[in-house]
């Protein structure tokens, strides 16, 4: 066959789809729409990798550069601080900086460098700053806003970040020297675990995808049936037809690279306005891999004719008719369960194979394992939706009618719902793999958040100040109580001893009973005394160097360290150390955790056993329970911390901790899943539509006969629900079989099996959405203007 002809009988089927009627036309704008929304998601899909690399770019192009060690003040030399709250759900980032020259560098981003007590922000951290629900983060942030950060200081246009100049960092405050911005560290490679998250999660996105453009092509095949027969009348050959029948087919895919182009460019530009499970990004960050993009605008029309072609098959298209609108023949099993079968063993011999010091695993045998089992999978749903409907008889009008039509087309209804399946599939195994591998990369932190919620610590100069600091957390709105400590530390006294580099030292906590209690198991307590407590359990014993060496029971401490680092500030000479004696009394306890979950140790004094006075270098610290009754309490008390000293810090304490690497992943296969099902719920409402469109008379004719509108309703519902809950079942068995193997490459066990049931209700959801979104064009399609003819 010369690819003159070809070309002809393509062009020909072309005509047909853009001048063949108001049906035509129709039927050319539905495939145009589903292989749309299918080509935009793809592209974004591809557009990820950039998105994602240009955001570490920019998140590099800002930071300060710490490759050059800078030991004293130049011109060009600032100090730094980076600056990182909750405010609510979002996370606020800021940079503080102190300029030791006259030509200090620009922040990216910026102008100029703000004046002293002014900031630069974000225009989202601006937008919210003017509005009333910023009015609790103005108080943490009390600098004047007199410019703005573009586009080359931010990861994201959605994300809140300012950059302030001060004047009050110092040497003992600050993150450090530099002199100019940008620089970057080595990536860590994954390991083997997350690889194959990565890779699986890759496949399971995407093919549902995949499958919708196969379906979309097919839309309207009864109606281009007809026009084929008519063809086959005027003495069109059966190749010619189907020749003809891939012309129509490729011209609604070429119409669809377009809508998806445009729906992709729409989608570029909006990006910035939506933030999926906190991550947005520049229009000019989503830009789709160039081989990637070439493949996917390549592949669809290709796709279209093959597919078209390979749906023909099977169909007899004769001059008087089509025998696709008779009973078809029965759909064989066995090359189904052959494809499930080679995707089994490809993936079994690779089980125990995944170990988590590795960072490479054999990708080519789990891509392609994977997919031959979800393409059996989704090939399998066809034969079992026309076997389960075929045994189906008796029942109520609206149920018969579905069935019947199930019955008529089992294929159409199966193809629908093949995109659910997949999706539903992989997320079942994806949810399995990730309850196993959180045990993995989660880990507890050992804080205890039933004692408190946020730890606070600041600087002082004195134990007074430190004192009025926890106080004025502790009359913070919405805190319930504050575990409260100054804490400095104590010195052995005299000269060093053999090849001692710096006096023996250790930790002092001065506080009411109540606070101390929360560092040691204190047997009983009352203001006056005082206690040495030891590291926990075996750790612990009398005789501990690293306290009693400092500090026993009797012994004379220094509460200033008599031997300073020679660049360390020296008192005036002659100037004696404050001493001060551990009394006889004191008892030796056991630690135990604090609410941050660590094990302190040291000595533990109540306000009138010591001169708090004379402690050198004291800091406040306290830790905070929050009253669940109030909002914003810890907003509040953030912003009271910011207010004793913005240099101060706080941290919210939490009971797991998640590996960066897997939170990254983890976010990553949530949007990808965020966007996929909402595909999935826009193609099987496209698919209800397309079949209405095709029953057009017959909907009519049936309310002409009588036939109650909400009995068709009832008849759509049934017949999308029954081809989805038959998907859904083979979804959970091949989902749960899937995650097995997966989790066994890597020698874990399940941890759930019913990790399904989220997956179901989505599905069931899905059911309801569909039949309420088709409803208006269904009760448009059953006038009486239906039976008209042309």
């Amino acid at each position: 066959m010369s690819l003159a002809t070809w070309t002809r009988d393509l062009a020909l089927g072309a005509r047909f789809a853009v001048t063949g009627g108001r049906p035509g036309l129709l039927r050319t704008l539905l495939t145009a729409t589903g292989v749309g929304f299918g080509v935009a998601l793809l592209l974004l899909a591809v557009s990820l990798p950039n998105m994602l690399f240009q955001r570490e770019v920019r998140e590099a192009v800002r930071a300060v550069d710490g490759s050059e060690q800078i030991d004293s003040p130049r011109a060009d030399s600032f100090l730094h601080l980076g600056r990182t709250t909750t405010y609510r759900d979002d996370v606020v980032t800021g940079l503080l900086v102190t300029p030791e020259g006259d030509a200090p560098p620009v922040p990216p981003g910026t102008a100029e460098l703000p004046a002293a007590g002014e900031m630069a922000v974000s225009p989202a951290l601006s937008e919210l700053l003017d509005s009333p629900e910023g009015a609790l983060l103005k108080e943490r942030i009390p600098y004047k806003v007199t410019g703005t950060i573009g586009p080359a200081g931010l990861i994201g246009p959605s994300e809140l970040r300012y950059v302030a100049r001060v004047d009050f960092l110092t040497t003992e405050n600050f993150d450090g020297r530099g002199t100019r911005y940008g620089w970057s560290v080595p990536e860590e490679p994954m390991n083997a675990f997350l690889v194959l998250l990565v890779i699986v999660a890759c496949v399971v996105l995407l093919l549902p995808v995949l499958v919708f453009i196969a379906t979309a092509v097919r839309f309207g095949g009864e109606q281009r049936d007809r026009r084929l027969a008519a063809l086959r009348l005027v003495g069109a050959d059966i190749a010619m037809t189907r020749r003809i029948a891939a012309g129509e087919s490729l011209a609604g895919a070429l119409f669809g690279l377009l809508v998806g182009l445009g729906l992709f460019a729409v989608a570029r530009q909006f990006a910035g306005a939506f933030t999926i499970w906190d991550v947005n990004a520049f229009p000019s960050d989503v830009v789709p891999l160039p081989a990637l993009a070439v493949i996917v605008l390549a592949s669809v029309p290709v796709a279209s004719v093959v597919v078209t072609l390979f749906a023909l098959r099977g169909v007899a298209i004769e001059p008087l008719g089509v025998v696709r609108v008779s009973t078809p023949r029965r759909r064989r099993l066995w090359w189904r369960l052959l494809l499930l079968a080679a995707g089994a063993a490809l993936l079994v011999p690779l089980m125990g194979e995944v170990q988590v010091t590795e960072t490479r695993i054999d990708s080519t045998g789990v891509v392609a394992g994977t997919t031959l089992a979800l393409i059996g999978l989704t090939t399998l749903l066809p034969w079992l939706v026309e076997a389960f409907v075929k045994r189906l008889h008796s029942g109520p009008v609206a149920w018969q009618l579905a069935v019947r039509r199930l019955q008529l087309s089992s294929g159409t209804a199966a193809r629908a719902v093949s995109g659910i399946v997949v999706a539903a599939t992989g997320a079942i195994a994806l949810q399995m793999l990730f309850q196993a591998m959180e045990r993995d990369f989660t880990e507890l932190t050992g804080q205890d958040t039933s004692r408190a919620q946020i730890a606070v610590g600041a600087d002082a100069r004195n134990a007074d100040e430190a004192r009025g600091m926890i106080d004025r957390i502790a009359r913070t709105e919405g805190v319930a109580g504050v575990i409260g400590v100054i804490e400095s530390r104590v010195w052995r006294p005299g000269p060093l001893k053999g090849s001692e580099e710096w006096a023996p030292t250790t930790s002092l906590r001065i506080g009411d009973c109540a606070s101390l209690g929360q560092f040691a198991t204190l047997p009983s307590c009352k203001d006056g005394d005082v206690f040495v407590f030891l590291a926990h359990g075996a750790q612990g014993n009398p005789d501990d160097a690293q306290v009693t060496g400092a500090a026993r029971p009797g012994a004379t401490v220094v509460l200033r360290d008599p031997h300073p680092h020679p660049s360390a500030p020296k008192p005036p000479k002659g100037t004696p150390l404050p001493q001060w004696r551990i009394p006889a009394t004191a008892r030796i306890v056991d630690s135990r955790p604090d609410p941050t979950g660590m094990y302190q140790y040291g000595v533990l004094a109540t306000p009138s056993a010591i001169d708090a006075g004379l402690v050198d270098e004291p800091d406040a610290q306290a830790l905070v329970r929050l009253d669940p009754a109030v909002p914003d309490a810890a907003d509040h008390v953030r912003n009271t911390a910011a207010g004793i000293d913005p240099t101060s810090w706080v941290r919210d304490l939490k009971d797991i901790q998640r590996d960066a690497a897997f939170s990254s992943v983890r976010t990553g296969i949530l949007v990808g899943s965020t966007l996929t099902m909402l595909l999935v719920a826009a193609s099987l409402l496209v698919s209800t539509l397309e079949q209405l469109k095709d029953r057009k008379r017959l909907l009519s004719s049936l309310v002409a006969f009588g036939t109650r509108r909400s009995t068709l309703s009832w008849s759509v519902l049934w017949q999308t629900a029954v081809p989805i809950v038959l998907g859904l079942v083979l979804a959970v068995a091949g989902g749960l079989g899937l995650g097995v193997v997966l989790l066994k490459m890597g020698g874990q066990q399940v941890q759930d099996w019913w990790a399904f049931l989220p997956v179901v209700g989505i599905g069931l959801a899905l059911i309801a959405a569909v039949t309420l979104l088709s409803m208006p064009v269904l009760w448009r399609l059953m006038r009486a203007d239906g039976l008209r003819t042309e």
